[in-house]
């Protein structure tokens, strides 16, 4: 259990406006939860400059997640190895077909 905590840690992170305290994450993701947080408040900070007052905080707070998702979906889907396990798969079997009928 000790070993386990040692592997955990509480980071306080500044988003935006808002300092956030998370609860024990993995020491190897700290890096990535800073520039997840620096990505959301340079984000929403660009939708705020725009929107703030015309818009809820709320609502700037969705256009923000949304554009990151969209993010997130285009980066997924560039790195969809399916089509290529599929075309490889089917190549093998064509080989190994082939090389049965010597």
């Amino acid at each position: 259990m000790a070993e386990e905590s040692k592997e955990k840690l509480n980071i306080k992170l500044h988003v935006y406006d808002e300092d956030i305290m998370t609860v024990l994450h993995n020491r190897q993701d700290e890096e990535y939860y800073r520039a997840a947080a620096k990505l959301v408040s340079e984000r929403y900070g660009a939708y705020a400059q725009v929107y703030k007052g015309r818009k809820s905080d709320h609502t700037i707070a969705l256009m923000t997640l949304i554009e990151i998702a969209l993010r997130y979906e285009r980066e997924r889907v560039k790195n969809d190895t399916v089509p290529y396990d599929n075309i490889l798969s089917q190549l093998t079997s064509e080989i190994e077909d082939a090389l049965k009928k010597k």
